[in-house]
C-alpha cells in the first residue's frame, strides 16, 4: 500500500484537469489518501473526494468518490452529461484557438473590463455567489468527518493578510467559498471564525497557500505530499499582449506561495543532508508533482472563470492522463523518494 497526502491547487475552471488526476489516482487501489490539502477550486475537489471516500463509513468508497467528482464538474459545466463534450472536443478548436476565441468577444471583454472597475459590493441586494448553489450541497457530515483522508481548505484572512486553514468541523460551505473568493469578482466572505468566535472576512486562499503544505507534515501522516499543480510555472516566452501579460501575472501570484514553502522544504533537506539536522529532527518531505504546463499554457484567465464544457472534458482528460504517465515512472518512488528536483528547482 502507497500512503500519500495530496495538495490540489486552485485555478478556476482548470481544476478540472485535478478532477481527472483524481479519478486515475482512484483507479490505483494499492494507493491510500491520508491527507488532502485544498485551496479554491483544489477545494472543491478535495471535498468532493473526501465526502465521496467516507460514504462506506471506512474512506475507501472510491466509487462514490468518482460519482462525487463527476457530479461537481457537471454542476460547473452546468451540463447533465459531459460525455457529449468529451465526443464533440476533438472536432472543436484547439484549446489555444478556444482561448483566444474567449478573450476576443465582446462579452468577456466587457466583463473582464467591468471586473477591474466595478466592485462586487455594486451589485447591492442582486449580488449573488454563483458556486453557493454547489458548495451548499456537499455532505458536510462526509465532509468533516472524523473517517477517511483528513481534510485542510485554505482561506485568506482580508483584515490580518494571513492565511487560515479550515479543518475538521471548521468546514462549511462558507469556509469553501471563501477558499475560492477572487476579491474582483466576488465579495469576501464574512463568517464567524470557528477558532476565535470573531467576524471575519476572507477572500481567496490562492494569495497565501495554494495549496498549503504545512498542514500535511503531522508526524502521523506520511512523508509524501502529491502537488496536482494546474497553474504552469515556467513559461518561455515573454508575454506581451494585455491578455497575456495579466495572464502570467495570475500564475505568478497564485504559484509564489507554493514555491514559497517548496523552497522551505528544499532548505530542511539540505540540512538534513548536510548533517547539521539529524534525521527524525525535522520532517524530510518527499514532493512529487502532477501536471501539464504545456497543456495549460494554451489557456488563459478566459478559459478559468468562463468553464465551457468542452475545455473541462480536456481539462479532465489531461488530468488523467497527466496521472497516468506519473504512476508509470514514479509509481514505485512513492514513499522511498521525492520526484521533483527541489535542488535543480532552485539552482
Amino acid at each position: 500500500m502507497k500512503r500519500i497526502n495530496l495538495a490540489l491547487q486552485g485555478g478556476g475552471a482548470h481544476g478540472a484537469f485535478t478532477w481527472g488526476v483524481l479519478d486515475r489516482l482512484l483507479d490505483d487501489e494499492e494507493i491510500e489518501i491520508a491527507a488532502i490539502s485544498g485551496t479554491s477550486a483544489g477545494a472543491l475537489n478535495g471535498a468532493a473526494l473526501k465526502a465521496g471516500l467516507v460514504a462506506d463509513g471506512k474512506g475507501q468508497d472510491r466509487e462514490a468518490a468518482r460519482a462525487n467528482l463527476d457530479w461537481l464538474w457537471h454542476q460547473v459545466a452546468g451540463v447533465q452529461d459531459l460525455r457529449l463534450t468529451h465526443w464533440f472536443a476533438p472536432f472543436a478548436p484547439p484549446s489555444e484557438v478556444y482561448a483566444q476565441i474567449l478573450e476576443s468577444s465582446p462579452l468577456y471583454g466587457m466583463a473582464d473590463i467591468a471586473s477591474r472597475v466595478v466592485s462586487p459590493y455594486s451589485y447591492g441586494p442582486f449580488y449573488s455567489n454563483p458556486l453557493e448553489r454547489i458548495v451548499e450541497r456537499f455532505e458536510y457530515d462526509r465532509v468533516c468527518a472524523d473517517t477517511g483522508p483528513a481534510f485542510f481548505v485554505s482561506a485568506t484572512n482580508v483584515r490580518s493578510g494571513k492565511i487560515r486553514v479550515f479543518a475538521g468541523q471548521e468546514i462549511s460551505t462558507e469556509a469553501i467559498l471563501a477558499s475560492g473568493c477572487l476579491p474582483s469578482l466576488f465579495q469576501a466572505v464574512e463568517m464567524v471564525d470557528p477558532r476565535t468566535g470573531e467576524l471575519e472576512a476572507f477572500w481567496d486562499g490562492g494569495y497565501t497557500g495554494n495549496p498549503a503544505l504545512f498542514p500535511l507534515f503531522q508526524p502521523d501522516y506520511p512523508s509524501d505530499v502529491l502537488i496536482v499543480n494546474i497553474n504552469p510555472l515556467f513559461r518561455p516566452e515573454v508575454p506581451r499582449t494585455g491578455s497575456e501579460i495579466h495572464n502570467r501575472i495570475n500564475e505568478i501570484s497564485f504559484n509564489s506561495s507554493l514555491l514559497r514553502e517548496l523552497r522551505a522544504i528544499n532548505f530542511v533537506k539540505e540540512l538534513i543532508a548536510d548533517g547539521r539536522v539529524e534525521r527524525g529532527q525535522m520532517r524530510d518531505v518527499l514532493v512529487h508533482m502532477i501536471a501539464d504546463d504545456d497543456f495549460m499554457r494554451d489557456l488563459s484567465v478566459a478559459t478559468k472563470i468562463v468553464p465551457s464544457p468542452v475545455i473541462l472534458s480536456r481539462l479532465k482528460a489531461a488530468g488523467r492522463a497527466a496521472a497516468d504517465r506519473f504512476l508509470a515512472e514514479h509509481r514505485d518512488d512513492l514513499n522511498e523518494r521525492s520526484t521533483v528536483d527541489l535542488k535543480e528547482m532552485f539552482g
